[in-house]
Order: C-alpha cells, then structure tokens, then sequence
C-alpha cells in the first residue's frame, strides 16, 4: 500500500473535535478557573486516547515507569498523558508529534499547569525522529501507530532511541480480521488508517528489532465499549465542533466514526497493550 501523505494525517489531526479550544470550552463550562488552571482539573478533558488516565496508569505500571526516568510519548498529541505521568509520578517526559498545532497546543496546555520543567514537545515524524540514539528509559504510545504506514519504521525508531535494557510499552489498534477493499479504503482515506496492522506482526516487528516481549493484553472487547461511547461523546461535541470547522466537517466527522467503531462492533478491529525490552544493559 502507498505511504500516506504525513499531511493527511496532520489535516486529521489539526480538525479533530477533541482539540485545544474545546478543552478550554469544556473547562469553563465546568466551572473551572483558567488562570488558576491544575492538572487535576485538566486530567478529564485532555486524554485523547481510550479510557482516560486509568489506562496512562496502567501502561505506566507495566513499564516499570519511576520518579527517575525520562520517557518518551510517541504520538503525544494533546499532551494529556506525559502531563499526568509528570504530575502522578514526577519523571521527566518528552512528547513527539507529526502535528505542530498539537505540539504547540500541549506546549501551552502543560505551562497552563506549571509542569514545563518536567515535560517538553518536539515536532517531527515517529518513522524519522530527531532525537538521539538510547536516550530513553522508556518509550510509551497509544492508539496512533495505526496512521503509520511504515510499521517497521516506527518500532526501530523506539527502538533506537530508548536505553539498552529500556522498556517499549504501547497500545495500538488492531486487525482481528479482513476488512474488505471497502472498508480498507476507507480506513486510509477518512481514518488516515492504511494498513492496520495485527497482533502477530507487531510481535515480529519487536523481536526482528533485538526486543524481548514480556507481555501483551487484547483490549478489545474493552476497547469497543470505550468506542461506542466515544462516538455519542463526539456527538456531545456538535456545537464546538461547527463553530470551529462547519457543519459539514460534522457531519463528514460523524459518518466517519460511526463506520469506524462499527467495525469494532463487528469485531474486525480490536486493541491490544503490548510491553517490551529492549537487549543489553
């Protein structure tokens, strides 16, 4: 399959509901002080992934993440997640993301909560990171390898950047089974999703790299729930979302996950956590 246009992704991402103004609408709307802003306050609108911080400590528990360790978020989006690891455990936390709105974004959201000593953003790709090489003690991502063409791009570059003896732990989505050409050309056109991969293959891709997997959790069952309540959530949204992008970005929007977590429903796409060592010491 052709590689995807990083600008597609970037487009996905730049209109997506879940975005900084709507964090900050939502804040308000809670009652919520902007100029005295917490972490505890922003915890439950800033958590673009599924299932919130409950899941960003669960990942961070089967990483061994400790109050010494600089990790790295692949794919960090809003930024949710290294905020919450650098507020609940005190490491220090790199984000990395294609999306400069987003770097930029989570950049303004974690000095809004004085965590910017201990949390910082770089723009750039997760296939070609301009980072140094074994300078992590542990590299985290969730839900976003699936806009990753290039697999076995992604998987070396943390591979390379994280610490002999480091830990890789990450949520992705998964293929359960077939989708057909249809729905694949949808996952890669409205989704940016091209080429889901399995299981099985990112197991692969882990060991090919001198990666030792020490565990792996299907999510999906759990993961289709979150998804169907994801959407009516988005649906929430409705409002914020037209002022921003219009009604027609909505609409395209909502046919678009509603195709999605259908095929979780079906049971052609599911989750799964995936936890590994990189060799050496």
């Amino acid at each position: 399959m052709p590689a995807l246009p990083p600008s597609d992704v970037v487009e996905f991402y730049d209109t997506h509901p879940i975005n900084e103004d709507e964090i900050l609408a939502k804040l308000v709307a809670a009652g919520v002080d902007l100029e005295h802003l917490t972490e505890d306050d922003l915890k439950d609108f800033d958590q673009d992934h599924y299932g919130g911080i409950e899941v960003v400590e669960v990942l961070a528990e089967r990483a061994g993440i400790r109050r010494h360790h600089h990790v790295l978020d692949v794919c960090s989006g809003m930024g949710g997640p290294a905020r919450w690891l650098a507020h609940r455990i005190g490491c220090r936390v790199t984000g990395l993301d294609i999306t400069a709105s987003r770097v930029e974004a989570a950049q303004r959201l974690s000095q809004r909560v004085h965590l910017d000593h201990l949390v910082d953003f770089v723009h750039g790709d997760a296939t070609a990171m301009p980072l140094p090489e074994a300078s992590y003690d542990v590299v985290i991502s969730q839900e976003a390898w699936l806009h990753i063409p290039a697999k076995p791009g992604v998987v070396a570059e943390c591979t390379r950047v994280v610490k002999p003896g480091g830990i890789i732990a990450f949520t992705d989505v998964i293929l359960r089974a077939p989708l057909g050409p249809e729905a694949e050309s949808r996952m890669a056109s409205e989704m940016q999703a091209p080429g889901v991969s399995s299981i099985d293959h990112y197991l692969e891709l882990l060991r090919a790299n001198q990666c030792r997997v020490t565990s792996w959790e299907d999510l999906s069952t759990e993961w289709t729930d979150v998804l169907v309540n994801r959407l009516e959530m988005f649906r929430t949204l409705r409002d914020t979302t037209v002022a921003k992008f219009g009604e027609a970005h909505f609409e395209r929007w909502d046919r678009t996950y509603d195709f999605y977590v259908g095929l979780f429903v079906a049971g052609k796409l599911g989750g799964v956590r995936i936890v590994a060592q990189r060799e050496g010491t």
